[in-house]
């Protein structure tokens, strides 16, 4: 059943002193997770409120991994376009494809984008992929 009122459930599991800080950003993650974000104000609110100042590095630096931490940092991201996958052969329960199987097989055939990735060196021209780079 889908939570109506996450931040209603949240709060007090924040505010009760029984738990320890691990555990309590591992619960506003959750939330952030299930909202898809959420606003720079209520992220500090409740940073101040649960005390977690030294540590709110923790959930601030998903946005690393494209977890969009900060609802307004979503329009800023970079998102790979992905493959379609449609008609390989899968397991029965293995049908998700991560977005590193993608990225991986264009910087073999070359096809990376160089804003995107600009570390990646360009191949060779005469590079005919039978070898490392």
């Amino acid at each position: 059943q889908k939570v109506k009122d996450s931040m209603r459930v949240l709060l007090p599991v924040l505010l009760n002193k029984s738990h320890d800080s691990y555990d309590k950003i591992r619960a506003i993650l959750l939330y952030i997770f299930s909202t898809n974000g959420t606003t720079q104000e209520n992220l500090d609110k409740l940073i101040q409120n649960v005390q977690i100042e030294s540590d709110s590095d923790m959930i601030r630096n998903w946005k690393y991994l494209d977890v969009p931490v900060i609802s307004s940092f979503v329009a800023q991201q970079h998102k790979y376009t992905r493959r379609d996958r449609s008609r390989e052969e899968t397991f029965q329960l293995s049908r998700w494809t991560p977005v590193i199987k993608d990225v991986m097989e264009d910087a073999i055939e070359n096809k990376l984008d160089s804003k995107d990735w600009p570390y990646c060196s360009k191949c060779p021209p005469t590079w005919n992929g039978s070898g490392a780079v």
